[in-house]
């Protein structure tokens, strides 16, 4: 499928039984929720999906099976999480092969880059995939940023085709289009900035808590593209202190709990991750019970043409 890095991009979770093991049932329930919805891709294997705990086996059957699952309904982007060249080189053919239709693609994983290092594997992994890249900015997690000059540097590859921006600076967006213009797709990765980045001509929201919360998350995104601000801006404030549950350490286990509560994932974490506990697991229960009990009617949304 042709990636349009345009709309509501879910960073799905990766679904656990209570011994550790891949719950493929859930994982499908909870994907079918998000085409469902409307979402326009979904993204596999990032920090919500906790790759860094699986193996290349697993990370291959849920590729496969969201693959089979969307059965061409929407793109599946898997997320490239990689130390070395190499690795990241190998994974993103053995991605190609496995018929995913695009990648988001982080800098080298536990090594602090320089800007040269990290365009140079920026550029490596590119010329290894004729897939579309979506280069992921997040130096507040990943102390590399990716800079204005580095995005310079990689406007040659066609292939690199968007950003998503997780900065923490929403200016960053018309940055991005004074320099660039169209040049690059801007997808907003913080959900407590998704509003504010659409508005300033974000083209998408690479989203979290629409694990639990899918057709709020379209809603709002919609909405702004409808021009209807005020609709959007009731829906946002009521969903804010939920996407505050995103900016967290502990965001995979607090939203694997709004999943729970919606019915639409399982708790289980895979160590060295814990499930909440305490005065924390009771502060993130009540910020979901409230929100559950204040839950807002959706407006109704004007219908989006159908691509050709």
């Amino acid at each position: 499928m042709t990636v349009s890095w345009k709309g509501v991009y879910p960073a799905v979770t990766t679904k656990f039984n209570p011994d550790h093991t891949l719950d493929i049932a859930a994982f499908e329930k909870n994907l079918l929720a998000q085409i469902n919805a409307g979402v326009d891709a979904l993204v596999l294997g990032g920090t919500l999906g906790e790759a860094s705990v699986l193996d290349k086996e697993e990370k291959q059957l849920l590729t496969n099976e969201a693959l089979k699952i969307s059965n061409g309904r929407v793109p599946i982007i898997l997320n490239v999480a990689e130390q070395s060249t190499a690795n990241a080189v190998r994974f993103v053919e053995e991605a190609e092969n496995m018929g995913v239709d695009g990648l988001m693609l982080l800098p080298p994983m536990r090594y602090y880059a320089s800007a040269r290092e990290t365009v140079a594997y920026f550029k490596a992994v590119a010329q290894a995939t004729s897939l579309p890249i979506m280069i992921y900015n997040n130096p507040v997690d990943y102390k590399i940023e990716v800079t204005l000059d580095m995005f310079e540097a990689l406007a040659p590859l066609t292939n690199i085709q968007a950003v998503k921006e997780s900065t923490r600076d929403v200016t960053n967006v018309l940055r991005m289009r004074n320099r660039f213009n169209d040049r690059y797709k801007i997808l907003c990765g913080v959900d407590t900035l998704a509003m504010e980045s659409l508005v300033m001509g974000a083209d998408g929201w690479v989203a979290g808590l629409v694990c639990a919360f899918p057709k709020e998350t379209v809603a709002i995104y919609q909405l702004i593209q409808q021009g209807r601000i005020a609709e959007a801006r009731a829906l946002y404030q009521w969903f804010l202190p939920l996407l505050e549950l995103d900016i967290n350490a502990r965001l995979v286990q607090n939203i694997k709990l709004a999943e729970v509560a919606t019915g639409l994932g399982t708790e289980t974490v895979r160590p060295p991750r814990l499930p909440l506990e305490g005065e924390e697991r009771m502060l993130v229960q009540r910020t979901i019970e409230q929100a559950l009990a204040t839950r807002p009617q959706i407006p109704l949304l004007t219908p989006q043409p159908v691509a050709p």
